[in-house]
């Protein structure tokens, strides 16, 4: 499975989540994040792809590990992914819309789940009330809809 990173911004009661505008997850609502390169590490990725998508700088030593996620997707194998997901209270810049990304603060208390992965509910509040979790999903035939879901607090 190939690890990919996930990155969400926080300040006061707010969350910076992004409108996905092509390619994997196009139309989702999400954290910022993807594919770890050759010889990069998980940070220094989580780092880059943040600073790709929406503009914002950070440094290693502020990325918060919250998640480790295992995906598993029934109809398509080559999706299966470990998503390590980090929390960020210091970062440089302000977020600025890519040609991937458009970034949009939501209230804590109001984010919307129903326009994110079908797994997100099951792990994102956890995480937003401080809690470092590990979970495992599997996606059924469709890739939308959560098949099986463990979720447990490390």
């Amino acid at each position: 499975m190939q690890d990919a990173t996930l990155v969400f911004l926080l300040r006061d009661d707010e969350i910076l989540l992004g409108l996905k505008k092509r390619g994997f997850a196009q139309g989702k609502i999400n954290g910022f994040g993807g594919k770890i390169e050759n010889g990069e590490s998980i940070e220094s990725a989580a780092a880059r792809e943040l600073r790709e998508e929406c503009g914002v700088r950070v440094d290693l030593a502020d990325l918060e590990p919250v998640a480790r996620l295992d995906f598993f997707f029934s109809a398509m194998p080559e999706w299966d992914q470990v998503v390590h997901a980090f929390v960020v209270k210091r970062w440089q810049g302000e977020p600025v819309e890519t040609e991937e990304m458009k970034p949009m603060w939501v209230k804590t208390n109001s984010i919307p789940y129903a326009k994110m992965w079908a797994d997100d509910i099951h792990w994102l509040p956890l995480v937003l009330q401080g809690k470092r979790v590990e979970a495992t999903f599997t996606f059924k035939d469709d890739n939308e809809t959560v098949k099986e879901a463990r979720v447990w607090h490390v």
